[in-house]
């Protein structure tokens, strides 16, 4: 099986790490796979430093003459025997490269971001009636590829994220060591959230909570891991500056972290703010880490997380309501606990990247 993956982005978020874990996932299981790409992405250098091939264009732009060449000259030397492509902007490259050179190989798409676009014109129709299946990460993409594309609901698999449980496994992390690295004393509760900077994201509620919850307790720190997505970096800057324009003196912005799992050892509660999330990567790796979490109660958040379970669910965009979830948690370690081993528990039962991998080759044997 050789298969060409493909995710023509700038940017540096979950959808972009889950394209890499997936290959890293067919390599680990000697299936050849090379991936399309941007030239100097932060995909391409993602890849390369985990020895993935790549194949890069320049431009992701819908009219792109040269790339589409390029494409189709790369295909026909390979002989690939399927394309998942994991970008929807991507077909304007792949789709009309399989068309002009009547390649008939299987086309997969997988949506990890919703769209608020109608995409059911004569052109969008011709793209993806070229698309052999679509996967769909949550419940809400799903709906969202019925109602905004041309696929028709037998075309759409729902396949969740997964995550590596060995991998994210308390038992194998050394809290101690961020904890140390951060000054972070061992009486204080750690209280934090992951993900890119990106308006949407929710740092602000967070930040606003965390002033709150500073006037009800003492020994906390807050913790915000995480940078900026491309070309959003005046965002990052505004949230810092919120957080000084609040008087937030006991909270930690960590930058780009590599390896999460460690970080996240070193947190007791964690927050997911986001107002709008197709699934929740960063949550679901929390859960893994036996992290009790609070976390917004819309879109993919909510295939994930079980209300007063694994954690606590709070009005979408509402700090007020976010800060008292938080401080039921602050207050109880044995609910923080409790709520951490099940959460770990759906996570194994749900979310297991290896069995979400034997779902997705056989998908890829079915159409081949």
């Amino acid at each position: 099986m050789n298969i060409l993956y493909s995710c023509l982005s700038n940017s540096w978020g979950g959808m972009e790490m889950l394209t890499i874990i997936q290959m890293q996932q067919l390599v680990d299981r000697k299936i050849a796979v090379e991936l399309l790409c941007l030239t100097d992405s932060k995909m391409q250098k993602e890849a390369g430093k985990k020895g993935l091939k790549c194949f890069t264009i320049n431009s992701a732009n819908s009219v792109n003459p040269a790339g589409i060449t390029k494409v189709m000259s790369y295909l026909k030397a390979k002989k690939f025997d399927l394309i998942h492509s994991h970008a929807s902007g991507d077909l304007w490259t792949v789709v009309p490269a399989l068309k002009i050179s009547r390649n008939k190989i299987p086309l997969i798409l997988t949506k990890h971001v919703g769209s608020y676009i109608v995409k059911k014109d004569f052109l969008h129709k011709r793209l993806y009636n070229r698309v052999n299946l679509a996967l769909a990460i949550s419940n809400v993409i799903k709906t969202n590829l019925i109602e905004t594309t041309p696929l028709t609901e037998e075309k759409i698999i729902l396949i969740h994220n997964g995550i590596d449980i060995n991998r994210f496994d308390p038992s194998k992390a050394d809290r101690e060591k961020v904890r140390s690295e951060f000054n972070i004393a061992r009486d204080e509760v750690v209280i934090g959230t992951m993900g890119r900077f990106s308006p949407g994201k929710g740092h602000e509620e967070f930040l606003i909570a965390a002033k709150d919850l500073n006037l009800k307790n003492k020994n906390l720190k807050f913790v915000i891991v995480g940078e900026a997505s491309y070309k959003e970096e005046a965002y990052y800057e505004k949230i810092e500056i919120l957080s000084n324009d609040l008087g937030l003196n006991n909270i930690i912005f960590t930058g780009y972290v590599s390896d999460t799992k460690n970080i996240l050892a070193a947190m007791d509660i964690f927050v997911f703010p986001s107002h709008a999330e197709s699934f929740g990567l960063a949550l679901t790796e929390a859960m893994a880490m036996e992290l009790p979490s609070v976390s917004s109660n819309s879109d993919g958040v909510l295939d994930i997380t079980v209300d007063n379970e694994t954690g606590f669910l709070f009005e979408n965009k509402n700090s007020e309501d976010m800060a008292e979830k938080i401080n039921k948690l602050i207050l109880s370690k044995d609910l923080r606990e409790k709520f951490g081993k099940a959460a770990r528990l759906r996570v194994v039962n749900k979310f297991n990247l290896h069995k979400q991998t034997d779902k997705i080759i056989e998908i890829y044997s079915e159409q081949i």
